[in-house]
Formats: C-alpha cells, structure tokens, sequence
C-alpha cells in the first residue's frame, strides 16, 4: 500500500468517507495524532524548517542569550516611550 495525506474541506466529510467506504477495504483512513493535539501540526513543522534554512543560510539572525537580552531592553524602552 502508498500512504499519503489528503486535505479536504470539512464539509466534504461525509462524501469522503463514503467513498473510502465504498473502496471495500482498498483505501484506509488513519486519524493523524499528532493532527488531534494540535490541527496545525504540519503547518508549524513547515515554518520552523524554513526558519531553520533562513538560519542556516544567513538570512535570518540569531541572537545569544546576551544580545536578545539588549534587543528586549531596547523594545521595551520604545513601549515605553510611545
């Protein structure tokens, strides 16, 4: 068997399921866990490995410890000043 994922509106539940009903045992829906817990599982898997390739490859910074400190400091003086 191929396994793949199929996103479907959900007002097409019931036709979906009745057409896998219909495939007499030939196509199988499994339930995603990790889709129960959190339905944009897939979504924010997708961000954070773009934002990893954006680290990796320069575009995007990352800060120590140290100079996220100063970033916050400075916001936050900005906050208070507007």
């Amino acid at each position: 068997m191929t396994a793949c994922m199929i996103r479907y509106d959900e007002q097409y539940s019931s036709q979906v399921e009745e057409f896998i009903d219909r495939s007499d045992g030939k196509i199988e829906l499994i339930k995603d866990p990790n889709l129960k817990i959190d339905p944009y599982f897939y979504e924010r898997k997708e961000q954070l490995q773009e934002i990893l390739k954006a680290v990796d490859n320069g575009t995007m910074k990352m800060y120590d410890q140290e100079e996220w400190d100063i970033q916050m400091q400075k916001l936050d003086e900005e906050l208070d000043n507007l």
